[in-house]
């Protein structure tokens, strides 16, 4: 009965796709309303408590000898396998965490004759030729049933990862007798849509998973993510399991998001528009990048950030649609650990302590994150790839100059495949703190957080639940720091208490005074609320956006001849309508006085740009990579990776300035919101 009700909501929703592409049909056949199928409100709130530890199965640890990949991208051979997973969950719980995520284990089928480079590419499991059986150099159907039923008696939920839109080529049909339908990469909807159905459905039914993570979710159409998202919610309330207290629950239903984008990018092709949800939840790429800025230094060696561009961050999730649901991580299999970005800004390494403390600090801010979070294998003891940091991601492994590439390294757990030196079991326990911290107080995972400070030296977030409210604050510079709080400012009438330390702070003359070391990271409780609460900052408005001069004149003409810079240059960036392509609309006119300008109608968000010709010679971005709205900033040549951040608070018409000197030497630019 559940199969026969799942083809018919897909042949029902495909159609209606079909016609018109539209969510609101795929969300009247589901039945739910007239608008839209909503986020099921269980599994969100219980989503918000997700502390999720990914593994990368085929570099995870080999629990069988006899099976496994036996590859890797330079000298390391991996054969993780399921059973591995099995031996290391005790590890895993002692963390605190309280769901496991693992990469793709479905049969990817070698073809006759392929390269080495193929077989890396089956070992990911991210090209699935059988997503119906599980891949025998992983292990069994039985101990994936072995692995789910013992991960849930230990309170982790259990999430696969789903590749919905892309596939080897070599497909097997499904037990229905169903194919994806058109090109391996991506496959066409609404035609594929039953198939990835009943994938989604099949492994919850058979193993009673609890959701998915969802691989490159933007080559899915969002109307089919309502539909495959309506067939988890059916199939999670058809099977139930017994839970670690004793309880009887459905699966979770959870499903998350992988698109690496900004948040603009996120919202149209994940979340959907507000009141029609696709997916739920998404990870948090765009606030990842700002903490690896703020604490380490992004891919591109891009860093020394402060608490201001956590915040300007945080807030930007005012751009999705209420139901969205973020979920933070710091690193992934396709991301440097953040112990490489360390080294790759020659910042630390291993052997000093400021290594350790800014782990500890990146980590602290996720323990602190109002929604689900993720760990990655290996952060929870600083892991890092030697050798690796300053190479060229491929070639390092290549050329047998580190071990692998990005981040799919052995993994070393305590007492299974490792002994953890001092530094390493230090985090590994703060960790934990954290996990426990989160877990006992949800004020963490699910507050309605309001920012008290944020500058260049220091972040502070009020934290509060109808139960609880909390004040974190970290450290984000090298030097101690002494922080005073007006009583007043945090809503506090009586003692602050160290939750970590069981420290007591007394307010003197109204006024908290906190003192901080080099990225030390602290959660205090407010004993006694005030009845007033919080009095909330105003936010910007559009007259603090505009600046002033001939810059920031939305109206200037455009005058004859081609001035100082003889090619035609581009706003060209991570723009919705864009994205890094060189469009007519953000073509630079000449308007005298050595100045270029484009006038664009922009959304708002957090977008990353440089300024260039078509054939990107030359090319050109800010200096210090940073520029705010309003005010000049000096210009400068670019390259790769040296994009221009800025932040738009407001959505509308926007001038882009760029002056040059006589000879076309780059001087000044500026953005300025039109009146």
């Amino acid at each position: 009965m559940k199969r026969n009700l799942r083809s018919f909501l897909a042949v029902a929703i495909a159609a209606s796709l079909a016609a018109c592409n539209s969510a609101d049909n795929a969300a009247e056949v589901a039945g739910v309303n007239s608008n839209a199928y909503m986020c099921d409100t269980s599994m969100m709130a219980q989503s918000d408590d997700l502390r999720i530890y990914q593994i990368m199965v085929e570099s995870f640890v080999s629990g069988d000898d006899s099976i496994g990949h036996g590859t890797g991208y330079g000298t390391s051979h991996h054969r993780g396998d399921l059973q591995g997973i099995i031996d290391s969950l005790d590890y895993i719980e002692s963390l605190g965490m309280n769901a496991i995520w693992l990469t793709p284990i479905f049969d990817s089928i070698p073809v006759e004759g392929q390269d080495h480079w193929a077989d890396r590419l089956d070992a990911t499991g991210y090209f699935t030729s059988n997503y119906f059986t599980i891949d025998p150099r992983f292990g069994t159907m039985e101990q994936a049933k072995e692995l789910v039923e013992k991960a849930h008696k230990k309170g982790l939920y259990v999430f696969f990862d789903g590749v919905f839109g892309h596939h080897k080529g070599n497909v097997v049909p499904s037990p229905e007798g169903r194919l994806p339908v058109g090109e391996n990469n991506p496959v066409s909807y609404p035609e594929s849509l039953e198939f990835y159905q009943e994938v989604a459905t099949y492994w919850i039914e058979e193993l009673k998973i609890d959701g998915w993570r969802l691989d490159q979710a933007y080559q899915v159409p969002t109307d089919a993510w309502a539909a495959i998202r309506a067939s988890v919610d059916e199939a999670s309330k058809s099977v139930t399991y017994v839970n670690s207290e004793g309880e009887t629950v459905n699966p979770l239903g959870y499903m998350v998001a992988e698109i690496w984008n900004n948040e603009n990018y996120i919202k149209e092709t994940g979340y959907g528009k507000e009141g029609e949800p696709a997916l739920c939840s998404a990870f948090d790429f765009p606030v990842r990048y700002r903490v690896v800025e703020t604490f380490a230094v992004n891919e591109n060696s891009i860093g020394n950030k402060g608490g201001k561009w956590l915040d300007e961050g945080m807030n930007l999730h005012s751009l999705y649609p209420s139901h969205a649901k973020p979920n933070l991580m710091l690193g992934n299999h396709d991301l440097v650990r953040f112990g490489d970005l360390l080294q790759r800004g020659d910042i630390a390494s291993p052997d000093q302590p400021e290594y350790w403390a800014r782990h500890k600090a990146a980590l602290s801010f996720q323990a602190a994150y109002s929604g689900p979070i993720t760990l990655y294998y290996g952060e929870e003891i600083g892991d890092e790839l030697e050798g690796y940091a300053k190479k060229v991601e491929l070639d390092c492994a290549v050329q047998g100059l580190c071990d692998d590439h990005v981040a799919r390294t052995s993994a070393n757990i305590d007492g299974i495949t490792a002994s953890l030196n001092t530094n390493q079991r230090d985090l590994k326990h703060y960790v934990s703190q954290l996990m426990s911290l989160r877990a006992a107080h949800p004020a963490l995972s699910r507050g309605e957080r309001t920012n008290i400070v944020a500058n260049d030296t220091v972040y502070v977030d009020h934290k509060q639940t109808d139960e609880e409210a909390l004040l974190y604050m970290v450290s984000t510079t090298t030097k101690p720091e002494s922080i005073v709080l007006k009583a007043k400012d945090i809503a506090s009438e009586g003692q602050l208490v160290d939750l970590l330390s069981g420290k007591v702070y007394q307010a003197t003359d109204g006024e908290y005074q906190i003192n901080l070391s080099s990225f030390e990271a602290k959660f205090l409780k407010i004993v006694e609320p005030s009845e007033e609460g919080l009095t909330k900052a105003v936010a910007a408005t559009s007259a603090t956006l505009m600046g002033e001069g001939f810059m920031a004149q939305c109206d200037n003409p455009v005058v004859e001849g081609t001035g100082p810079v003889g090619k035609t240059l581009y706003v060209v960036g991570d723009f919705v309508d864009a994205g890094w392509k060189h469009k007519p609309n953000r073509a630079y006119s000449y308007v005298g006085d050595n100045t270029y300008q484009a006038v664009v109608n922009e959304k708002a968000g957090a977008f990353r740009m440089q300024y260039a010709s078509k054939d990107w010679s030359p090319q050109f971005t800010a200096d210090g990579l940073e520029l705010t709205p309003g005010k000049v900033a000096t210009l400068k040549r670019g390259g790769y990776g040296k994009d221009t951040a800025v932040t738009l608070p407001e959505a509308g018409e926007y001038v882009w300035s760029l002056k040059f000197s006589d000879s076309g030497e780059p001087e000044q630019l500026m953005v300025s919101k039109c009146p």
